[in-house]
């Protein structure tokens, strides 16, 4: 098969093998996958990652269940054994043994064909398209900002970052009717925002007054990290979303001397996701900047790194 291969450095290979699908697996085509900040950080060594690349996708079941069979399927990452002390006690995302699709000890879905949990499969709905259902792993992700911290119509809330995953969080937030602003160094997104009726200010403008009752930090890069600290006001807490090759030299005194609860936060519910993308209420069509066949899988990646485009697309096995 077809496949974007990571080990050193992103590769195509036109010949690697199929996957076998394990017990309690199917076989899935894969469609359309998207490009995401974490796969740029692979490529600097994050996770110390090897195999086959990308985690979000849209693909068809060739191989598995006949209730499976040809089902149109987006899929959670985590691959987790169900037997350890956090899939009992209901926290599977955090499985001890747990491996990550395309991220860690699992191959990804830069390919032709993956195999996966039947567990973490979720049927699409037809008013979903794939270059929508891309983005639900993602959403998913954004979802989880209120699932940890609720937020309210009294809240001063900030998103710092303006990408992807940024844009993603801003809509979601922005349904709370929370006052809500984005920051963010990119003229591209920032329109993206203000013709979602978000407020938004670039990084350059930006004056910090420790006011925000909650930021959440989507930039990817260590400096978002002292621009969510200049914004939060004491005891308020952080989001932090971003996952890092390299920390930089991050100055973490403001979080003891404020008081300031930080919180991880990674995978979320893909029925929500899911949901919302059938009813229209989050705007992804318009962040799909460029698509590319698998076999130019490399100028995909180098696109994805371009601040121009907001979102990257892999045509793999289109319908």
């Amino acid at each position: 098969m077809q496949a974007i291969v990571f080990d050193t450095k992103p590769r195509f290979v036109g010949d690697h093998p199929d996957p076998r699908p394990a017990p309690g697996e199917c076989l899935v085509k894969v469609h359309t996958a998207g490009i995401c900040s974490t796969d740029l950080e692979i490529l600097r060594g994050y996770m110390g990652f090897t195999g086959v690349m990308g985690h979000e996708f849209v693909g068809t079941v060739v191989e598995g269940p006949a209730r499976w069979k040809n089902a149109r399927v987006a899929c959670e990452i985590n691959c987790v054994c169900g037997r350890c002390d956090m899939c009992r006690t209901g926290l599977p995302t955090h499985c001890r043994k747990r491996t990550t699709i395309g991220i860690s000890g699992r191959d990804g879905c830069f390919a032709d064909l993956i195999a996966v949990p039947e567990r973490n499969l979720h049927v699409l709905p037809d008013a979903v398209s794939d270059e929508e259902a891309v983005f639900v792993e993602p959403l998913a992700a954004a979802y989880q900002v209120v699932k940890q911290c609720p937020v309210d119509t009294r809240m001063t809330v900030a998103v710092v970052g303006s990408g992807r995953l940024g844009l993603l969080v801003a809509q979601v937030l922005a349904g709370t009717g929370c006052r809500l602003q984005v920051v963010g160094r990119n003229p591209h997104t920032l329109e993206f925002c203000e013709k979602r009726q978000i407020q938004s200010v670039s990084v350059q403008d930006l004056i910090p007054r420790n006011d925000h009752d909650l930021v959440v930090e989507c930039t990817g890069v260590p400096e978002g990290m002292k621009i969510a600290l200049g914004l939060v006001r004491p005891r308020g807490t952080i989001v932090l979303k971003s996952t890092y090759a390299d920390t930089g030299s991050l100055n973490l005194a403001p979080v003891v001397i404020d008081e300031v609860s930080i919180v991880g936060s990674r995978c979320g519910p893909f029925p929500e996701a899911i949901n919302a993308l059938a009813r229209k209420e989050i705007e992804v069509g318009l962040m799909v900047a460029r698509s590319y066949k698998i076999e130019k899988g490399l100028e995909a990646l180098e696109a994805a790194a371009d601040s121009k485009n907001i979102k990257v697309l892999l045509r793999i096995n289109p319908r």
